[in-house]
């Protein structure tokens, strides 16, 4: 058990993240393609597997880290005093995938330090595949190292991208515009099921606007421990614009969104 402020051991908390998807997995996958679906004061979907699943993330996290600070999507804040040390978590990152029986959903669990992601998971349930990375440790999916794209010329790479209303509501409609022009191959590939693809070299670089804390944290650190770089900007209503993948994709791309600001 780690007291507050000490520093934890990132592969053991790692152990203790991938243990919490393995609960979440037992309350996600029976009830996939056959689940109710209620809305929220803001409008976004729920349903009993992602509060069933948060539920038991909880119970896994704040057993083996008491003094440390929780914020999940679905509770809110929760867990010990330490200011310090913060899981984030978001038991089922596409609930509209999820409700609809489209398997590109995931869990996400990430480690706070002082503010910054120093862990990450991204959980796939119904593909089996589970990205894990934590500060100097690389990124692994089930076990074996994969890496960002490389590649660097918009015209010949493959871009993913988030619901096209995020860029309005983010103030991007311009930036968007203009990675239409530069990039012939731009698809939505949503939610944590897009951010695992930039992971493994699949996608070449992915923009995801409008994002809340708990969508955004696990690839902020996955992205850069997979040889990648993320950039983080603020849209027009104070969210995460999130930037990822290649490294020279990343800075051509926040150069679109930056220069409609």
């Amino acid at each position: 058990m780690i007291g507050a402020m000490a520093t934890p051991d990132l592969e053991q908390a790692a152990q203790v993240a991938c243990q919490a998807c393995d609960l979440a997995r037992r309350e996600i996958l029976p009830r996939f393609r056959d689940v109710s679906v209620e809305f929220k004061a803001d409008g976004t979907p729920v349903t009993e597997a992602d509060r069933a699943a948060e539920r038991a993330i909880r119970g896994v996290l704040e057993a083996a880290y008491p003094d440390f600070g929780l914020l999940g999507e679905e509770y809110g804040e929760g867990g010990g005093d330490d200011e310090g040390l913060r899981w984030i978590v978001d038991p089922i990152d596409g609930t509209i995938a999820f409700s609809r029986g489209i398997p590109l959903f995931g869990t996400l669990i990430a480690l706070l330090e002082n503010g910054e992601p120093v862990l990450g998971v991204i959980d796939l349930p119904a593909l089996d595949e589970r990205y894990v990375g934590w500060r100097g440790a690389w990124c692994h999916r089930n076990g074996q190292p994969v890496r960002v794209s490389q590649r660097s010329d918009l015209a010949q790479c493959l871009v993913g991208m988030g619901d096209r209303i995020c860029f309005e509501w983010s103030g991007r409609q311009a930036g968007l515009e203009r990675i239409l022009e530069a990039a012939p191959l731009v698809r939505s590939y949503t939610d944590a099921f897009g951010h695992a693809m930039v992971l493994s070299g699949a996608l070449d670089v992915m923009v995801d606007c409008d994002l809340n804390p708990w969508d955004a944290a696990a690839t902020q650190l996955l992205a850069v421990e997979a040889g990648g770089a993320c950039v983080t900007l603020r849209g027009a209503r104070g969210k995460l614009d999130l930037i990822f993948g290649s490294p020279r994709l990343v800075e051509q791309i926040a150069e679109f969104l930056q220069a409609g600001d």
